[in-house]
């Protein structure tokens, strides 16, 4: 018997979709599952702003009767339109080992993707540098944060046998924390808050992080403007995201620093690892609650989900100061290891600012692409992105 390829149409088709990979994890230490209804939500048109200017569909693969594979496929219109591109993006990509299954959930995806005038399929991506994003090409065997992603070494196997090739990797890095913040980073800190009049200004509860909402991603839509398949967050999508965020921030860690104008011009948002309470929920938010709640006082790794300078004052320290004046509070709540996620590996910027402290690039997450006309292909090489590799591997 072939294998069936069914579009994703309904509810129910939707939480099959999003349950899939509950199977082909099950057991696996690394995996994160997600909350189902929230997954849910991401790929349902009606509830998720992220639809906006774009069009998308999902499929399902059944084999002998049972769903061994599932994709998706973007067409992001604002971000074609801000680049000059005629890209379409998979998304979602999750399937066994099964060579069949996964040519048929390919071939699905792009002939739609060609169909809609695009010249070439990039990915995985999401709607957003929020959404899901890459595929896990190096440290299978470590525990990503939940604004990360896991996959079995398979899946790279698969994505290279179908002539997809290297675009870009996000690198990630393990700090590990001494129990004072490093003398260097104090007198940088001070240094550049005398130079510059910079203030610091912490989060004192759930109430502030929502005023504050827009003015971080301001920061962001700025900061990361020209950064790799970034489009700006619009007003109902920023609500979006932290409708389903803010209720896992702990504030105290979260820093912002403003100019002599009091304007907001950098933000970092570290938050208490979420990865074994969102392992004991199991997709389901009632059965992780209790884990959830606990894992925002009583963790000894942070995870670092964003941190955005406006390019202006990028020059001027600010990322530093950021990362110093978070780190007492880190060392007050127990905190040994900060996972950065993931960093373009060609954004020398970011990178450098975690070299004043011990660390060790620890997983590396790849973006492909293909395109449908074989002579461009063909002209990639092996890898399009191999001149921004990143060689810290200590």
């Amino acid at each position: 018997m072939g294998v069936k390829i069914v579009e994703v149409r309904t509810g129910r088709e939707r939480k099959a979709f999003v349950k899939l990979p509950f199977s082909i994890y099950k057991g696996n230490p690394y995996w994160i599952p997600p909350l189902i209804r929230s997954a849910v939500n991401d790929i349902d048109p009606a509830v998720n702003p992220f639809f906006k200017g774009c069009d998308a569909k999902f499929w399902m693969a059944y084999k002998n009767g049972k769903i061994m594979g599932r994709i998706g496929a973007i067409i992001h219109h604002p971000h074609n339109a801000k680049t000059g591109e005629r890209f379409g993006r998979i998304t979602r990509p999750e399937f066994f080992d099964d060579a069949e299954v996964v040519d048929a959930l390919f071939q699905t995806a792009e002939n739609w993707i060609r169909e809609q005038g695009m010249e070439a399929v990039v990915g995985p991506l999401g709607f957003s540098n929020v959404d899901t994003q890459a595929l896990l090409v190096e440290g299978f065997d470590q525990l990503p944060s939940v604004a990360s992603v896991y996959h079995l070494p398979y899946y790279q196997s698969h994505f290279e046998r179908l002539g997809y090739k290297k675009l870009i990797d996000w690198v990630e890095f393990n700090l590990y924390l001494e129990p004072e913040v490093p003398e260097k980073a104090v007198r940088l800190s001070k240094l550049v808050k005398e130079r510059y009049g910079f203030t610091v200004e912490e989060m004192k509860s759930q109430e502030m992080l929502r005023a504050n909402g827009k003015d971080f991603f301001r920061i962001f839509n700025t900061a990361f403007n020209d950064l790799f398949s970034f489009t700006a967050f619009d007003d109902a999508q920023v609500e979006y995201v932290l409708d389903n965020y803010l209720s896992v921030i702990n504030p105290e860690f979260v820093h912002i620093v403003r100019n002599e104008n009091h304007e907001m011009v950098g933000a970092i948002i570290p938050v208490p690892s979420l990865s074994r309470a969102m392992q004991k929920a199991d997709g389901r938010l009632w059965r992780g609650l209790p884990a959830i709640i606990r894992s925002r006082k009583k963790n000894n790794i942070i995870d670092l989900f964003l941190t955005g300078v406006l390019p202006e004052y990028q020059p001027k320290g600010v990322a530093s100061l950021l990362i110093a004046e978070t780190y007492p509070v880190m060392v007050k709540y127990g905190m040994i290891t900060v996972d950065t996620t993931g960093m373009l590996e060609n954004n020398q910027k970011a990178i450098q600012n975690w070299k004043q402290y011990s660390h060790e690039q620890n997983k590396r997450k790849r973006c492909y692409i293909k395109y449908f006309d074989e002579k461009k292909q063909t002209a990639l090489g092996t890898y399009v992105g191999e001149d921004c590799q990143s060689d810290d591997k200590e």
